[in-house]
């Protein structure tokens, strides 16, 4: 197949994927220069990469000549089918001349904007809707997504597939010699991504001073940017408990942080997925989530990690002291991660999953006689 896969955003989990695919098929990928994120060997050689310089969204004289400029990319490329990630503000308005040329798949990660992100919330929620309603078929990475996407948009069940997020992450020998920066005595619990009001970050502060009288050696580290930190900063009681890093994370730093972590928490007060889970279990690190979106899916409550109701740092808190007072109780829960990982979230397997949802698009557009 010859596959052209375009994103705005997800850069480092649409790599894996196009690496994956261009293995056994030919693959154009249209993607935001962003070499912060995506580095020179990131994307495989054999991978067509159309890379492109993003205007700002008020700039719309740009975006339309960008948007022209992406599909004569296409266009000359011609692919059998497009795979695009979740849309964008200006890009939307043209999905339906694409897929009156492609047979068009979608991956919609958040069928909502989440609460407090500011940055989706840049594009209204009847864009994105317009966008997703022009998908032939359909990927989500859970099945309360898939169950919400087949309500909100009409879309028959047949057309509407769930795949396993990704794994991502450098695997744990390659990783940057560990930070020095605390003893290695400490036990960390790590809060890793994007920091949005969604996220349940105070809920993990407010943890912190009972997880700490139980076990005085535990550190919460928190790495990552987003909201405005300072209201955060104010919620700490007991600053020596916590170390920040409040910017963009490297890979290399990344792989530093979870080798450190004794656990992976996700405290957060909604959800859909989940990128960070995937990384922890590529660790072989136990996850504290809530039971909240498609967290449950991902995280097999007292096999993997353990999952508590959202909003409640008692019970949060409560979680983490138990599996950090019990090592080979986080040891197990690692491991059966990293086994899930392997079985169903591998780039092979999630890759081959993603090759049956593109034939399946063109067999429905080629029995319509529309291709």
């Amino acid at each position: 197949m010859r596959i052209a896969w375009l994103t705005y955003s997800f850069l480092e989990y649409s790599a894996f994927h196009v690496n994956e695919l261009s293995l056994q098929h030919d693959v154009l990928f249209v993607v935001p220069s962003e070499p912060t994120v995506l580095t020179d060997d990131a994307v495989a050689d054999r991978v067509e990469w159309f890379a492109f310089h993003k205007p700002r969204f008020r700039q719309p004289i740009k975006q339309i000549a960008k948007i022209r400029e992406i599909l004569h990319r296409i266009d000359e490329f011609q692919p059998d089918v497009v795979h695009v990630q979740q849309g964008h503000l200006w890009f939307n308005f043209v999905l339906g001349r694409l897929r009156r040329r492609y047979p068009l798949v979608i991956t919609i990660h958040d069928p909502r904007h989440h609460l407090g992100d500011k940055a989706s919330k840049k594009t209204p929620q009847w864009v994105m809707d317009l966008g997703f309603r022009q998908a032939d078929q359909v990927i989500v990475h859970g099945q309360q997504l898939k169950d919400q996407v087949v309500s909100l948009f009409g879309f028959s069940q047949s057309s509407v597939h769930v795949i396993p997020h990704i794994s991502m992450g450098g695997e744990p020998e390659l990783a940057a010699e560990l930070n020095t920066e605390q003893p290695v005595e400490d036990l960390i619990v790590l809060f890793f991504g994007r920091i949005w009001d969604y996220k349940g970050l105070e809920y993990l502060i407010q943890a912190q001073p009972i997880i700490r009288e139980s076990i005085p050696n535990a550190k919460v580290l928190i790495a990552g940017t987003g909201d405005d930190f300072a209201r955060y900063e104010a919620m700490m009681q007991d600053h020596d408990g916590f170390i920040v890093h409040n910017h963009w994370i490297s890979n290399e730093q990344r792989d530093a942080l979870f080798r450190r972590a004794a656990l992976v928490v996700l405290p957060y007060r909604e959800a859909t997925q989940s990128g960070v889970v995937p990384v922890a279990y590529g660790y072989s690190k136990p996850v504290v989530a809530s039971d909240v979106g498609a967290l449950s899916e991902c995280v097999a409550h007292e096999e993997t990690g353990l999952l508590v109701p959202s909003c409640d740092s008692n019970a949060l808190a409560q979680a983490i002291i138990r599996l950090l007072k019990d090592e080979p109780l986080r040891r197990r829960y690692g491991q059966a991660g990293y086994q899930r990982l392997q079985q169903l979230s591998s780039p092979a397997c999630v890759a081959a999953e993603t090759a049956n949802v593109y034939q399946q698009a063109i067999a429905q557009r080629a029995k319509a006689g529309e291709v």
